[in-house]
């Protein structure tokens, strides 16, 4: 025997020491037979009344499932209220008409031995013949083998009555015991390990026990069978006799199926409980499997407490690499970085080993500053955004950082580092990603939101459109979220998932009431409490497991398309749920909200980040122009008809004026084709605006001009002094009118 074979009998001998002395006595049976009402190996009864199988699909067992089908598949309500006779194997046999006696019907309602009398005798009315008692008196024969059979068995020494006699000889005339179990078992619930080599039935039952105590996802029993089958048929004394990839690739379908997947977590855990699990058995792979290191920080919107997460360093070629990748991560890991961060460290590593193997550097002594900026240049011509190409430089200076901060190698150049302004800036989206009112109305609309088949759907996209949550915090809301202030008012406490903190927001005695309503809802489901909003609808034992976004997203679509829902040119709406909160966030700047207060509403950190969400509409800034006065140099009022037919073209020249000419005491009212020719001369310029906001600066100006024109007339330069004469005619004019303007406004607000 080779070492290597050697080594993996020993480990096969030592688990099979662990598995006998870790699986229970409840689990170490072939079969194992789910307790009624089992939370996890749930197996939910037929919906035909009477019917003891259990489920198969559309919640009829197989039997009435094929008779369904036979019927042109009605619909369910009509099937389930006229079923027909009870499936195969359930209904009771007929038995022979003769009092007292129990054999199975032969026929004209006779046993075989009954009906070979009877035919003897002529045939005779029942009334009229005096059938022969065939059972000795005290010496009745022996009932069929199979439980729920009460017929007699046919002889002395049959096991079976005349009808399980032939279903057992046309089975090819298995072990009768076997049969028996076989019969019993058909359409129950139950998992049968028999005729499994006895380590890999061990290993299952360790499975099931696993399964069982984690008390998280349920799991259907004909699930498991078609895991047991799928193992079978592979031939294997383990599951460890395959790794994960090969189960997976054994599957032959592109999605693999849950059986697969029962299958390869019970593989994690009897690896597990071969090899322990920690830092010092992930280690030196090369594919870390972190749901196996205790401590980790797992996203908050993860939907079990530690998802199958995978690190593949394999993917690096250069082993120097390598290690210092697997040192450097398993440093921010333990420190606290999120998976998240940690996928986006190791893709930087990657991309630079790529680019190693690319330029022929095979040793870290030969990472310099002038590489690295070839580095930048092969970064930019990847495909990806901005925040990809970003974070694959700033990771790789961060590793470097490491690398000399805890002297992991010395061999590094002190030139390989990157430097502020190696990256491009990011520009600033121009397009604000708010919805439109006219989509807005629609979705809230009483009428569509009725629509929503899901009450917990329906209630996100309430927590979105009126709290502006991001839908990652909304599914990640605890069962107990509400809180009151000292006048009682309702608040929406929730966890900022991007910033990694505790926020609360306002909320309305109306969403507040919805809420309270959904969790009735899900504590007549779960009684026990869940701790979560919105639980899983399936497969969700404890209900402590959170809905995905990828499911609230998929609901969302069918929601949209059933509501018909459409943007102003007759479109089907496609929309994201990250939406309303840009929209949530526009509206609250466009009610004159201050900006400070949407940023503590939105929990951003700084107001920068409010800014990209919170834009104020052309249709706000317009109203507020609208309702300033503005005069020109004459000091005429400037005429604004919101109304005609100009009314929309002249606020677009202002608006384009305010935006591409900035002035210190007004606005430029020239047309948006035209150049001007004025030359910083606006106070002289026709088309100049101006408004009460100014009247500082047209007083200063008012001031300097005044001085200007008497230094101009002491020095004898009587050209300067025309020119601004009349600079100071008009600020007169502008000044008085924008002056009288104001205690009109005064006196009207004094006199109301």
């Amino acid at each position: 025997m080779t070492s290597t074979a050697a080594g993996v009998g020993r480990g096969r001998s030592g688990l099979l020491e662990k598995l006998l002395a870790t699986v229970r006595a409840e689990f170490r049976t072939e079969i194992y037979r789910p307790a009624p009402g089992d939370p996890v190996f749930v197996a939910p009864a037929c919906a035909v009344a009477g019917c003891d199988r259990v489920v198969s699909m559309r919640g009829l067992c197989n039997g009435h499932v094929i008779r369904w089908r036979h019927r042109g598949r009605p619909a369910m309500e009509d099937f389930l209220a006229d079923p027909g006779r009870p499936v195969r194997g359930r209904q009771a046999l007929a038995v022979c008409q003769i009092p007292g006696c129990r054999y199975g019907n032969f026929g004209k309602g006779y046993c075989a031995k009954h009906y070979e009398r009877w035919r003897r005798a002529g045939r005779p009315g029942l009334d009229l013949w005096d059938a022969p008692d065939l059972a000795e008196p005290g010496d009745a024969p022996g009932e069929c083998r199979l439980s729920f059979c009460t017929l007699w068995a046919e002889g002395p020494l049959a096991l079976f009555c005349r009808s399980h006699h032939e279903r057992w000889a046309n089975a090819g005339r298995p072990d009768p015991e076997r049969f028996a179990t076989d019969v019993e078992l058909t359409g129950t619930a139950h998992i049968d390990l028999r005729d499994l080599p006895r380590q890999l039935t061990l290993e299952l039952q360790y499975g099931l026990q696993c399964r069982s105590d984690a008390h998280r996802r349920t799991t259907p029993p004909r699930t498991v069978m078609q895991a047991v089958r799928f193992a079978r048929a592979t031939e294997v004394d383990s599951l460890l006799d395959l790794e994960e990839e090969q189960w997976r690739s054994r599957a032959k379908t592109q999605v693999v199926s849950s059986p697969v997947l029962f299958l390869i977590e019970v593989r994690d855990a009897v690896e597990v409980l071969r090899d322990g699990a920690g830092w010092e058995s992930e280690y030196p792979r090369d594919v870390w499997r972190l749901e196996r290191l205790p401590g980790i920080t797992t996203p908050a919107t993860a939907t079990v407490p530690r998802p199958r997460v995978r690190l593949h360093f394999e993917r690096i070629g250069q082993p120097w690499l390598r290690d210092l990748a697997k040192r450097w991560l398993r440093l921010r890991l333990a420190s606290g970085l999120s998976v998240t961060a940690a996928h986006t460290g190791l893709d930087a590593l990657v991309c630079f080993g790529d680019f190693l193997a690319h330029v022929g550097v095979d040793r870290l002594a030969g990472i310099d500053r002038p590489l690295l900026e070839r580095h930048l240049a092969h970064v930019a011509s990847q495909p990806g955004g901005h925040g990809l190409k970003k974070g694959r430089i700033s990771n790789l200076n961060l590793f470097f950082q490491a690398i000399r901060q805890h002297r992991w190698d010395d061999a590094l150049p002190g030139t390989a580092a990157f430097y502020p302004g190696d990256i491009p800036p990011e520009q600033a989206a121009t397009v604000s990603r708010r919805l439109a009112e006219h989509v807005m109305a629609q979705v809230e609309s009483e009428e569509n939101l009725d629509r929503w088949d899901n009450p917990s759907g329906r209630l996100i996209t309430l927590i979105l459109v009126h709290g502006g949550l991001r839908i990652s915090s909304a599914i990640c809301l605890d069962f107990d979220c509400l809180l009151h202030d000292g006048q009682e008012a309702p608040y929406l406490r929730y966890f900022n998932t991007k910033m990694k903190r505790e926020a609360a927001v306002p909320i309305d005695e109306e969403l507040e009431q919805s809420i309270r309503d959904h969790q009735q809802r899900v504590l007549e489901r779960w009684p026990k409490g869940t701790g979560v909003l919105f639980p899983r609808p399936h497969a969700n034992a404890s209900g402590r497991l959170r809905m995905s976004d990828g499911s609230y997203r998929q609901m969302l679509r069918r929601w949209l398309a059933r509501c018909d829902i459409r943007d102003e040119h007759g479109l089907p709406v496609h929309l994201t749920p990250h939406q309303w909160r840009h929209t949530f966030a526009c509206r609250l700047i466009n009610r004159d909200v201050p900006q400070e207060v949407v940023r503590v509403l939105l929990d951003h950190e700084s107001s920068r980040m409010t800014a990209h969400y919170a834009r104020i509409t052309n249709q706000t800034v317009r109203r507020r122009w609208e309702a300033a006065m503005k005069v020109n140099i004459k000091g005429e009022h400037v005429a604004l008809d919101a109304d005609g037919p100009l009314g929309q073209a002249q606020w677009a020249k202002t608006r384009y004026g305010i935006a591409t000419q900035t002035l210190p005491n007004g606005y430029c009212g020239l047309p948006v084709q035209k150049t001007c020719p004025h030359a910083n001369a606006c106070l002289t310029c026709p088309v100049f605006v101006t408004g009460p906001e100014f009247l500082p600066e047209l007083r200063e100006q008012h001031t300097r001009t005044l001085t200007l024109i008497d230094n101009a007339r002491t020095c004898g330069h009587s050209r300067v002094a025309e020119m601004n004469q009349q600079v100071a005619a008009n600020l007169d004019r502008m000044i008085e009118e924008l002056e009288d303007g104001q205690e009109k406004v005064k006196g009207a607000a004094d006199a109301g």
